[in-house]
């Protein structure tokens, strides 16, 4: 969504009211000149019909003032549009946060991706099948705005779903922290989702300035159980965000 620079909103607005000044003073002088040449004309020199000459000198002058009126309605009306604007552009933003932090308290959470993780290796252990795992870390030296931080986690959420398989899955396992589950997926495929995925983080690369770290890790290649790829996982995640671990399942 395009943003709206509010200090070229002012700067436009003060030039605005700049215009409309010296357009309002050019207009008073020229017809103050004009008036007083009429002035002896119609109140002096009086010959013929001088009341269709002093209706015409007043309707001048009345027009004059409605003119500068006019020009200082249009600058009242220029500001409140500007501030009608802001507003909707604030609400918008409102609801666009509100938005993001909805679609993130939705996404599966810590809990759905163990349960899965831990079924797909299951399975994986059981058909002799290769399990890969892709994670997604904000990078501590992206500088974003605290405003933009859950829209930026929303964009990338929905712009790494965007690119998964029906049989792939992502998570949320904390802020800024993804995880997404690659059944019979091996190593070098794992790799080249990780690319797919870091590609369509581009966009909020450049909208928000925040990327991410992407590491793909694959059964039985890294890891031979599932307590190791559960280590690996809390490794990257914030202290207050691990939890208890389950049953480890091994080979053998």
């Amino acid at each position: 969504m395009p943003t709206i620079d509010r200090q070229e909103l002012d700067r436009l607005e003060r030039r605005n009211l700049q215009l409309t000044i010296l357009s309002a003073v050019f207009v008073l002088v020229l017809a103050g000149g004009l008036a007083s040449f009429m002035y002896p004309l119609v109140f002096v020199h009086l010959d013929g019909d001088n009341w269709t000459m002093r209706v015409a000198f007043f309707a001048f002058c009345a027009l004059t003032l409605l003119f500068v009126v006019y020009l200082f309605d249009r600058q009242r009306t220029f500001t409140k549009l500007k501030q009608s604007l802001l507003a909707e552009l604030e609400r918008n933003v409102a609801l666009q946060i509100q938005a993001s932090t909805d679609l993130l308290r939705t996404m599966p959470d810590q809990n759905h991706f163990w349960d899965r993780l831990s079924m797909e290796f299951r399975r994986a252990l059981t058909m002799e099948k290769n399990l890969s795992l892709v994670l997604a870390k904000s990078n501590a030296n992206s500088h974003v705005a605290a405003k933009d931080v859950q829209a930026a986690y929303s964009d990338a959420a929905k712009a790494m779903a965007r690119r998964l398989r029906p049989t792939d899955s992502i998570y949320r396992l904390a802020d800024g922290f993804f995880g997404v589950v690659l059944p019979e997926t091996d190593t070098l495929n794992a790799k080249r989702v990780a690319v797919r995925l870091q590609e369509s983080l581009q966009d909020v690369r450049t909208k928000y300035g925040l990327s991410f770290d992407l590491s793909a890790h694959n059964y039985p290649e890294h890891v031979k159980s599932s307590h190791e790829l559960e280590d690996i996982v809390k490794s990257l995640l914030p202290e207050e965000k691990q939890w208890e671990s389950p049953a480890e399942v091994s080979v053998g």
